[in-house]
């Protein structure tokens, strides 16, 4: 057996600022999955949030597609679409996946918990 490998722990002022640990080990923690909320960017929370506008919204804007580049990449009219994107719509699951490969994200960072 090998003897369990001790982190270098790098403090400042008694603080610790880093932690070193083997490559390897780095890497396995990389392809760890975990249960972490999905990142959203500040600029689509602003929009969201400040502006009033739905997050499907918010990462259209965020992204540079017109409502019309939306409805083209989902195959359905742009009213139709229009529909999809308004503050409080209730989305079915199936939609809200078709959203999120259209906008080139996880379907999770299209939920609120907040609608």
């Amino acid at each position: 057996m090998s003897a369990p490998i001790r982190h270098q722990i790098i403090e400042d002022c008694g603080k610790p600022l880093f932690v070193l640990v083997p490559y390897a080990e780095y890497v396995a923690s990389l392809n760890q999955e975990t249960e972490e909320s999905p990142v959203i960017p500040l600029v689509v929370s602003k929009i969201a949030n400040l502006e009033g506008k739905s997050l499907v919204r918010a990462w259209r804007e965020y992204k540079g597609f017109s409502q019309a580049d939306m409805a083209e990449r989902m195959g359905i009219s742009r009213p139709a679409y229009s529909q999809l994107e308004a503050k409080g719509a209730n989305l079915r699951t199936t939609t809200v996946h078709r959203l999120a490969a259209a906008l080139g994200v996880s379907w999770e960072q299209l939920c609120d918990d907040e609608e």
